[in-house]
């Protein structure tokens, strides 16, 4: 019965792109020569802006910014004196709508009077350490993906193809991108319902992913990709459960491993596999691999990289997680109050994965939109087995100075059919150090074993 409550703290994971038997190529060393060039980054993005309004890559703030006045916690960063230049609504999306998704239209539409999009001037400031760098020009040419898709060779750390020439390669990228190895937080859970209502819960949340750790990093052949812990204390009914274990980095001989302390027996179980389409908890209104926009095995879908498009997306969204911010102004029907929420023009790649034949899921297709500079999903567009457009995912991230990468905050998951949506990931109210804690050494393995469940638990 608890079965289901392991699903909050999964990792992201991939999918396969092309037939399970194509081979993979590995760049030469003079297309790797390329990147950190003049034209592109080091993770293989476009430096130059667009006319469109995408900014030109500067990667100028490493681990901070002009103005920052902590080297931990919240911080409003560097464009929190910006205005709109745009706000785009029902009423004009018309004229933007070469610029939108299907969802983004969708939820304009559906939502005329909650959901707009107040859209901001461009940044591509934020750069990365010299070891990711060194990481991914490495990882050019040497990572090939193995074992059918489910894995793939090279050095931990950072993306391991940067010139992606597949669905599979691309999805590997947004499964592996450079960001914080430790994160430990007490996050709140809204959860959304069509008349308004909404239903609280609240975890203590910790992972810790060792491939990011630039002094432990390793192979994307090693056992665990990351270790994860989940307690409950809110709703009441799952208070004292605790979901500890890990994720590894192949899917070919491994899964999901996890323990769970169930405070009704006062015992700690290990837990059946758990992953794909799986409710998540409190309430059920994302599965499994929502999670970061695509998380879950990767065999049940068949990957095609579409391509780079110019889009509005979710970015340096610093001031939604902000302490100050209340629930009762954040947390509003049908979606969270848009003002606390900014977009910019990007560059992003886009993933579609379509559902193989004779295997189940409840969406028949996802697409995930990926930002060029980090690799992490910004939106995902999920649609049903008849093919309409049924979940939407959308993830706020903001630039931390504790990991110098992006990190997730507020998190939403909109179920057009039920006129519900979740939100995740809340830690605008947190009190003391229960905001996020990023790359702290205390955060050790020890901490994800079935003793510490159930230490966790009681």
């Amino acid at each position: 019965m608890k079965m289901k409550l392991v699903a909050a703290s999964l990792l992201l994971v991939g999918g396969i792109g092309l037939p399970l038997q194509t081979a993979f190529a590995k760049v030469t060393a003079d297309k790797a020569k390329e990147l950190d060039g003049p034209r592109l980054t080091c993770m293989g993005a476009e430096k130059a802006g667009s006319p469109a309004g995408t900014a030109a890559f500067t990667g100028k703030f490493v681990g901070t910014w002009p103005g920052i006045k902590g080297k931990e916690g919240y911080e409003p960063g560097p464009f929190a004196d910006e205005k709109p230049t745009l706000t785009i609504t029902s009423q004009n999306m018309s004229q933007y709508a070469d610029k939108l998704t299907e969802g983004m239209k969708t939820m304009l539409t559906k939502y005329p009077q909650s959901f707009r999009m107040n859209v901001y001037p461009s940044h591509r400031d934020f750069g990365y350490p010299a070891w990711v760098c060194d990481t991914t020009k490495k990882n050019a040419v040497t990572s090939e993906v193995i074992h059918d898709g489910k894995g793939v060779t090279g050095t931990a750390g950072s993306i391991p193809f940067p010139f992606p020439a597949s669905g599979i390669e691309a999805v590997w990228n947004t499964i592996d991108p450079f960001r914080a190895w430790t994160e430990d937080a007490v996050v709140d859970i809204a959860d959304v319902y069509a008349n308004g209502t909404i239903a609280w819960g609240k975890q203590h949340f910790m992972v810790l992913a060792p491939a990011n750790d630039p002094n432990k990093r390793g192979s994307y052949q090693d056992k665990i990709n990351a270790y994860f812990y989940t307690g409950y204390m809110l709703p009441q009914r799952e208070k004292g459960f605790v979901a500890v274990g890990y994720q590894p980095n192949d899917f070919n001989n491994d899964s999901t491993q996890s323990w769970q302390y169930l405070p009704g027996i006062r015992r700690v179980r290990e837990a059946p596999e758990v992953g794909f389409d799986y409710p998540v908890p409190p309430a059920g209104q994302r599965t499994v691999d929502d999670d970061y926009g695509f998380n879950g095995s990767p065999e049940r879908y068949t990957w095609k990289l579409v391509g780079k498009k110019e889009l509005y997306v979710p970015y340096d969204n610093f001031r939604i997680n902000d302490t100050s911010i209340k629930y009762s102004d954040l947390i509003k029907p049908n979606t969270v109050n848009p003002d606390y929420e900014r977009y910019e023009m990007h560059r992003v790649w886009v993933i579609e994965g379509n559902l193989k034949p004779g295997v189940r899921h409840i969406y028949s297709k996802r697409i995930l939109y990926v930002d060029e500079d980090s690799w992490l999903t910004l939106w995902a567009d999920n649609y049903d087995a008849r093919g309409q457009l049924y979940r939407i995912t959308l993830i706020n991230y903001h630039y931390s100075q504790e990991s110098s990468s992006w990190h997730r905050g507020v998190s939403l998951y909109h179920d057009l059919t039920a006129n519900a949506y979740e939100a995740g990931y809340l830690v605008n109210e947190a009190q003391g150090d229960k905001w996020w804690k990023i790359n702290r050494t205390n955060i050790t393995p020890v901490l994800f074993t079935p003793d510490a469940a159930a230490r966790g638990g009681h």
